[in-house]
């Protein structure tokens, strides 16, 4: 038996062939008698967020308490509206490499930005570039033989100066208070070391780049995250003690470390920190001679987030920017919603939604 147990209303059943309870059933008037109306103070104290593991790039949490809506629109946020700074537009005066316009500034979009989206204001379609909302970069790169270069190589790197077009030979250029606003980080791409383009002497590539702020469902290069995923937490219940015989087949049945076999009496248990590295892949159900002695389930509301972060912000910061995002919009809907009732209660007629 596992040490952890919960609430069978929270277990999604997980069988051979078929998925059950997948429903949250606690709103009002579903169990006879039970009071399941939303309350601030009972979600307070039912909300968990737990940091399991932290990385330069990546991080990984826990968020129990909440329905699956929430943690979904928690994911769509982080990798769609939590904003970021990206090229926008390039102005090419000179590209003679084997890479043509369009795939290049393609390629010059996607590279990650280590500026901090808060320092700077979106730029509005059809509106003029300011210092406060365009950051401008440049480009000037030409590839020339080296004169110096050892006999017999054939290495390009020293046949050749200037054989790759990389990320670091974006270089930012200062315009109106940008040197004062920027002047803790400079603006550059993260990662010096993206190559962008191979080149061959005589070849040149000479470029105005303007970067802005934006947000991922615009496009994906504004998408501050590599990835952004959930899933939920792994249930395991042994029903009836497996044969000391069959034990490591079992065991496999599962992903590494879940499941424990004692060295001395051979007897079977469940590993309750691992077990949330389990792929709950339901091969223990192919084997008859285990189908009666295992339950597998996920617990509905306990949610497993794994968040990569690529772009300026640690990844620790992510998930507070999204709140912070989604409190905007509530902000809003809040503030219609008052508009509309003071509509309601004033004109006796249907309500006109105009245009934001």
């Amino acid at each position: 038996m596992p040490s952890q147990t919960f609430d069978n209303r929270r277990l999604v059943g997980i069988h051979a062939e078929r998925v059950t309870n997948v429903s949250n059933n606690e709103f009002p008037g579903h169990y006879p008698g039970e009071d399941h109306s939303w309350n601030l103070e009972k979600f307070k104290k039912n909300l968990t967020v737990t940091v399991q593991r932290l990385s330069q790039h990546s991080i990984d949490f826990d968020i129990v308490g909440v329905d699956a809506s929430i943690a979904n629109a928690f994911r769509r946020i982080m990798m769609a509206e939590v904003p970021t700074v990206a090229i926008e537009q390039v102005f090419v005066w000179n590209n003679n490499s084997v890479i043509v316009d369009e795939i290049l500034a393609h390629r010059l979009g996607l590279v990650p930005l280590n500026v901090d989206p808060s320092l700077m204001k979106m730029r509005e379609p059809d509106t003029t570039p300011t210092d406060q909302n365009t950051l401008v970069f440049n480009v000037d790169i030409t590839c020339e033989r080296n004169p110096k270069a050892p006999k017999g190589t054939l290495n390009p790197h020293e046949l050749y100066i200037n054989s790759e077009f990389l990320s670091s030979h974006i270089t930012w250029t200062p315009a109106g208070d940008q040197e004062e606003t920027f002047a803790a980080k400079r603006p550059a791409p993260i990662n010096p070391n993206i190559v962008l383009a191979k080149l061959r002497p005589g070849q040149q590539i000479n470029m105005e780049l303007h970067a802005v702020k934006g947000v991922g469902k615009d496009h994906a290069k504004f998408s501050p995250v590599a990835t952004a995923s959930y899933r939920l937490l792994p249930h395991i219940k042994i029903t009836k003690p497996i044969p000391p015989s069959k034990a490591e087949k079992f065991q496999k049945c599962f992903s590494p470390g879940v499941i424990k076999i004692d060295p001395r009496t051979k007897e079977v248990s469940v590993d309750e920190k691992n077990v949330r590295n389990d792929s709950v892949s339901r091969e223990v159900l192919r084997h008859p001679e285990f189908a009666d002695s295992v339950e597998l389930s996920r617990v509905r509301d306990f949610f497993l987030f794994n968040v990569e972060s690529e772009g300026p912000y640690a990844p620790e910061r992510i998930l507070p920017e999204a709140i912070k995002v989604m409190r905007e919009k509530l902000a809003v809907i809040r503030q219609a919603a008052l508009a509309l009732r003071e509509k309601t209660t004033t004109v006796d007629t249907d309500v006109v939604m105009a245009d934001s």
